[in-house]
């Protein structure tokens, strides 16, 4: 198993939630890293973990879904933050998860957790021969981890969501190469039907 050193990196931190400000502003659709809500905005920004070192997604602490904001670990990047319909349409939106500014092939060896109200999926980048990591779900492309749909998004409705990234060291792309790689990681929201 490689040894491996990630920096994360970015103005707004390596991991950035973003809502677009027209669906804030025209729908009610709101972002915090509370259910409460107490302060809803269109962008929220993980905090930074300078170095990470390979591990295990088994070293993972079973309660990673079980808090609010950030909450990283010493390896790894947690981030828990809600989104909710404070307008009075029912509307459908779109997500999507685009990794950018990829350098030393890092994006190869990571692994990216995504609870969505409590259930959790696990996505990485196919092996060389396009098939699946052991337990992953495949990005969806490249540069685009993954991409979904939610329909009837009420008035009142709340999704919670969890992203876990680490470093997988089991992965056979975790090698000495890629140390000093980073990555940045966006996990955006969109309206696209509203009734």
């Amino acid at each position: 198993i490689a040894y491996a050193v990630s920096y994360f990196y970015d103005q707004y931190g390596s991991f950035t939630v973003s809502l677009n400000k027209y669906d804030m502003m025209k729908q009610g659709i709101t972002l915090s890293e509370t259910p409460e809500f107490s302060g809803p905005i269109s962008r929220l920004n993980a905090d930074i973990v300078k170095d990470m070192y390979n591990i295990s997604g088994l070293d993972l602490p079973e309660d990673v879904d079980e808090h609010d904001g950030g909450h990283n670990g010493s390896n790894y990047i947690a981030y828990t933050f809600y989104l909710k319909n404070t307008g009075q349409d029912t509307v459908t939106y779109q997500a999507s998860m685009e990794t950018a500014n990829v350098t030393r092939g890092i994006d190869e060896a990571i692994r990216i957790r995504l609870y969505t109200n409590g259930e959790s999926v696990d996505y990485a980048k196919p092996k060389a021969d396009g098939t699946p990591e052991r337990g992953t779900t495949p990005f969806a492309a490249s540069n685009t981890v993954l991409r979904y749909e939610r329909q009837g998004f009420s008035p009142g409705d709340m999704d919670k969501f969890t992203v876990v990234i680490w470093l997988e060291g089991d992965d056979p792309d975790c090698v000495d190469d890629i140390i000093g790689g980073s990555v940045k990681i966006e996990f955006n929201f969109k309206i696209v039907e509203s009734s």
